[in-house]
């Protein structure tokens, strides 16, 4: 069942984190519903403005409708990530949209203001959430590049005048946390101490943690045994996460994790078949081992065993909103 993305930041606040996990493809959006049911947790699938051009961004929408009616006990969000704000406006008019992120952290404070609460303005018109970002991650996903000389830690001041000034639902900082498999060169870890600094200024308020993915080292060494060449990769350590949801972090986005899992399949199938052409015996290998992969990260998120009380918080919503 989708529902709005507020509902389930209610819900999460101050005990846990929803998994937010990007989808591109048939056999991720299996996985993603497969170990969620598993773990019996609520989600949020993001699609991101390369995902929408992958194939056909109707294409998408018809597998998470599918895999609803599939799952029907599922409790989940449908959220845009990193949306410009053309692509933000259009997810909002399309009606299928629980949340849009406008990504104009690029642009200088006051231009940012302006273009989210443009796309604040628009969304709230159709009930539809807003994330918005201050602060600049480093590193590199998709059409995302920023250099770490020009990465920069959210202000929580600044945050608190933002959030007044566009009316934003919820709020992705820059705490330390980078795009891509490359987050970190050394023993650098989030800034909890800034995390507790923003939630001072917004207490209650829903922030957002991007670039979380953990880059587990096994899969890391076992593409590289299969003929990859990834190197000097690391990431979130994972035991960040709740410490980070007991002071507001209500989303944490994880990407690069199941991209690193799909490598893995893949590499070492094809290495251990050399013969075999047909795509659907690692594309199954891919589901399962995808499965296990967000059920366990939900388990590390706290949202695993969430989904009854999470969905009966939703059943009370709808009640109450009629």
């Amino acid at each position: 069942m989708i529902v709005p993305t507020r509902v389930l930041f209610q819900h999460a606040y101050g005990r846990y984190a929803l998994g937010a996990y990007n989808i591109n493809n048939l056999e991720q959006t299996m996985g993603l519903f497969r170990g969620s049911m598993e773990s019996q947790a609520p989600f949020i699938i993001q699609i991101s403005k390369g995902a929408r051009a992958y194939t056909d961004k109707r294409m998408l929408e018809a597998m998470i409708r599918t895999a609803d009616e599939i799952w029907p006990d599922a409790l989940f969000a449908v959220h845009l990530d990193h949306g410009d704000e053309e692509t933000a406006l259009e997810c909002v008019q399309s009606g299928f949209y629980s949340s849009v992120m406008i990504d104009a952290s690029h642009y200088p404070f006051e231009e940012n203001v302006a273009i989210t609460r443009r796309v604040v303005q628009a969304a709230h018109a159709r009930g539809v959430s807003v994330e918005a970002e201050l602060g600049m991650l480093g590193g590199v996903e998709e059409d995302i590049q920023v250099d770490e000389k020009n990465a920069c830690l959210t202000d929580p001041d600044e945050a608190a005048e933002f959030v007044h000034a566009t009316g934003c639902d919820s709020l992705a900082c820059a705490i330390g946390t980078s795009h891509g498999a490359y987050k970190f060169a050394g023993s650098q870890g989030i800034h909890l101490d800034r995390v507790a600094a923003i939630q001072q200024q917004l207490p209650n308020f829903p922030l957002v943690m991007h670039g979380s993915s953990s880059v587990p080292q096994d899969e890391v060494e076992r593409i590289n045994a299969a003929g990859g060449h990834i190197a000097g990769s690391k990431g979130v350590d994972p035991a960040q996460y709740l410490p980070a949801a007991k002071l507001g972090v209500c989303k944490i986005n994880i990407d690069t994790d199941g991209r690193l899992v799909w490598t893995r399949v893949h590499r070492e199938y094809f290495r251990d078949h050399p013969a075999e052409f047909d795509l659907r015996p690692p594309g199954k290998i891919f589901m399962a081992e995808y499965a296990k992969f967000i059920a366990g990260r939900n388990a590390l998120l706290g949202s695993a065993g969430q989904l009854a009380s999470a969905r009966e918080h939703a059943q009370q919503n709808a009640v109450a909103a009629r």
